[in-house]
C-alpha cells in the first residue's frame, strides 16, 4: 500500500510544485512506484512534467466531482515508475463544486484508496491555500511535507497550517502526521538564508530535515522544458538536493 504525502504550504512561492515534482521524480529513479496528484488548479505539476494542461481532457477533476474509474485518469510520463493524475482548467471551479458534495472533505482519500495497492509512494501537490482542496488532500494523507524558504516570513502561516493539521486530525484524519519540514530556496552568498534556516532548525528540530533545496539556475529552467530536474540536468546542484531528499525520505521515520 502506497505512503501518500500531501506537500501543503498555503504561502505561495515557496518551491512546494517544484518539490512535488522532483522528490517525486527521485523516489521514481529509486524505482519506487510513484503516482503524482496535481490537486492545484494552477497546474504546474502537469506542465512542469511535460503535459500540456490545456490539452488534458480528463484528470484529477474527474477523479473529485465524477464516477471515472480512477485508473483511466492516470497517465504515464517519461520515467518507467512515475505516473501523473493532471489537472487541467476544469479544477478552477472544484472547489466551489465540492461545497454541495456530501462528505466533500473525504472524496480524495476514498478515491485514491482505491488504487493505492499499485504504488509505493503518492505525492500530492496542495494549492497555496487552506482550502477544500487542501483538506481533501490532508484527509487523504498519512503524512504532511512542508517545503518552507530560506526568505523573509519564511514562518509566516506555518501555525495556521500546524491549526489546520489539527483541525484534520480531529474531523477527518486522526493518524495524520508531519513527514518533515523541507528547506528550499537557500542562497550560501546570504547571510539571511543561514538565520532562517537556523531559526527553523531551533523552532522545529527533528521535524527538519538535513536536506536543503538551493537556489538553482537549471532548477529553475526544468519546469519550462517539462522536465524533472534529474531528466533536465541530473548533475546540478538542484537535482543533488532532491535526490538526497529522496534518499532521506526513504530512510526517516515519520515525526
Amino acid at each position: 500500500m502506497a505512503e501518500i504525502i500531501a506537500l501543503c504550504n498555503q504561502k505561495g512561492g515557496v518551491g512546494k510544485t517544484t518539490t512535488a515534482i522532483n522528490l517525486s521524480a527521485c523516489l521514481a529513479a529509486a524505482e519506487k512506484k510513484t503516482l503524482l496528484v496535481d490537486l492545484d488548479p494552477q497546474g504546474n505539476s502537469t506542465t512542469g512534467i511535460g503535459f500540456d494542461k490545456y490539452s488534458v481532457e480528463h484528470g484529477v477533476y474527474d477523479a473529485l466531482l465524477t464516477d471515472a474509474d480512477l485508473s483511466s485518469l492516470i497517465t504515464d510520463t517519461a520515467m518507467p515508475h512515475l505516473k501523473l493524475l493532471p489537472a487541467n482548467p476544469a479544477m478552477l471551479g472544484a472547489e466551489i463544486e465540492l461545497v454541495e458534495i456530501v462528505s466533500r472533505e473525504t472524496i480524495l482519500r476514498n478515491r485514491l484508496n482505491s488504487i493505492s495497492e499499485q504504488f509505493d509512494f503518492i505525492i500530492i501537490d496542495c494549492p497555496p491555500s487552506l482550502g477544500l482542496l487542501t483538506v481533501n488532500a490532508l484527509s487523504a494523507a498519512h503524512s504532511v511535507l512542508i517545503p518552507v524558504q530560506c526568505e523573509y516570513y519564511a514562518m509566516e502561516g506555518l501555525a495556521d497550517l500546524h491549526r489546520t493539521i489539527s483541525v484534520v486530525r480531529d474531523r477527518t484524519n486522526q493518524n495524520l502526521k508531519v513527514r518533515g519540514i523541507v528547506l528550499t530556496m537557500f542562497d550560501g552568498r546570504n547571510n539571511l538564508s543561514y538565520q532562517v534556516s537556523e531559526e527553523i532548525n531551533k523552532h522545529f528540530n527533528n521535524s527538519v530535515f538535513e536536506a536543503v533545496i538551493p537556489r538553482n539556475v537549471r532548477l529553475s529552467e526544468a519546469p519550462s522544458h517539462g522536465k524533472p530536474i534529474i531528466l533536465y540536468d541530473a548533475t546540478s546542484k538542484g537535482a543533488l538536493s532532491y535526490i538526497g531528499l529522496a534518499r532521506e525520505l526513504l530512510s526517516r521515520s515519520v515525526v
